[in-house]
């Protein structure tokens, strides 16, 4: 029998979930950044402001051309998330779970070095 508490307990990331969620990060990192780089150009001296896939309110804040680089962004994003075996949900309680567990942190960080040596 488990209570209403034990529902709503974050569920623990396995080792194959960590595996698809770096696998996805990588793939995603120099999108990003080119993404970033793009939005930059067009904003010029102003900061680019935070992008948040699951928050439109962040996308539409960005003028025309920035917005759409950002919307693509997310759309591939999801899609790569996807393929990794994993439901944007999921991929977003790992983050949260990888920000705030030390142990899950470390475990990321060797994990996202093995496999930049070893794809």
């Amino acid at each position: 029998m488990s209570s209403k508490a034990d529902a709503q307990a974050p569920q623990s990331v396995n080792p194959n979930e960590l595996r698809s969620y770096a696998k996805a990060m990588l793939t995603m990192e120099p999108r990003r950044q080119q993404a970033f780089d793009e939005i930059k150009k067009i904003i010029g001296n102003g900061e680019v402001p935070k992008i948040v896939c699951n928050d439109k309110n962040s996308l539409g804040g960005l003028p025309g051309k920035a917005r759409d680089i950002a919307v693509n962004y997310c759309q591939s994003y999801q899609k790569v998330v996807e393929e990794n075996g994993l439901t944007i949900d999921r991929y977003n309680t790992i983050t949260t779970q990888v920000q705030s567990n030390e142990d899950l942190k470390r475990q990321m960080y060797n994990l996202l070095l093995r496999l930049q040596k070893n794809p």
